[in-house]
């Protein structure tokens, strides 16, 4: 190596690395983003207080979606309870489990217990956009609970179709109204391994982060979404889902495909 590639590759390398300061520099620092941080959370509380004086508006409680037990209308998925959190999760139709949309299973992936919402009184729900004979195999191979639900052939956006993303509904007796949906990096919100990555020093190695000259080459959103055989993050195609992987005899892609055809 000439001593001027090596003096570029030391320079590169050593900009790669955020500076190193002794620990009383360092706690400064620590201080002065915390102050930054408080005011993102003030912020957050602000925005949640003004989502609880949003106006609601009405959808049909009678709306009717397939799960385990066979039909159930919106109103059953409250279990008497008065709130009701769904995810609405994409669907494509006719396609193998690999297939299936790796962010929504991203979204969910970390909610699938919603112990926590239950015991405050929330129901929760998961409303594929696909018919149940093709939803039902897939929440079996992914091992989830039996919260999922098809809402195929529903043309109330709030339901069915329209963006996909996080809805609550508030039940007033036996009428159902919407209170609030969210979508894309808002569906972040149930994505506590997104927050965790933003707490490292790499981030999500995303190209639209903003990161110091020299950090390793950001790639497109979600890469690390769907893994093949080894768990290596591989884009939007091949592969299925990561937490797909994760799950003991999970088989190849291609093994899947052919049994599934």
């Amino acid at each position: 190596m000439s001593a001027v590639h090596e003096d570029h590759t030391d320079r590169t390398r050593a900009a790669a690395v955020p500076p190193v300061v002794d620990r009383e520099a360092w706690l400064r620092e620590r201080r002065e983003l915390l102050s930054q941080e408080k005011a993102h959370t003030r912020a957050g509380d602000a925005l949640a207080a003004a989502r609880r004086r949003m106006s609601m508006t009405e959808v049909d409680a009678s709306l009717s979606v397939t799960g385990p037990d066979g039909p159930r209308s919106l109103l059953d998925l409250f279990e008497g309870r008065e709130e009701l959190v769904a995810y609405k999760h994409m669907w494509h139709r006719g396609e193998p489990f690999e297939n299936q949309c790796p962010g929504c299973t991203f979204a969910y992936f970390a909610v699938r217990d919603p112990a926590y919402l239950t015991a405050r009184g929330v129901s929760f729900a998961v409303l594929a956009q696909g018919p149940w004979d093709e939803v039902a195999p897939f929440v079996e191979f992914m091992g989830y609970p039996p919260h999922w639900y098809a809402a195929d052939g529903i043309e109330d956006p709030a339901v069915g179709g329209g963006e996909f993303g996080w809805v609550s509904f508030l039940r007033q007796g036996d009428r159902v109204y919407l209170t609030y949906e969210t979508a894309g990096r808002g569906s972040e919100v149930a994505t506590p391994s997104l927050a965790l990555l933003d707490m490292t020093t790499r981030g999500r190695l995303e190209a639209w982060q903003d990161t110091p000259e020299g950090w390793p080459e950001g790639k497109v959103p979600g890469w690390f979404w769907k893994a093949d055989e080894d768990g290596a993050g591989n884009s939007w195609s091949g592969g299925r889902p990561t937490a797909q992987w994760s799950r003991p005899g999970a088989t190849p892609v291609v093994a899947h495909a052919e049994h599934h055809h």
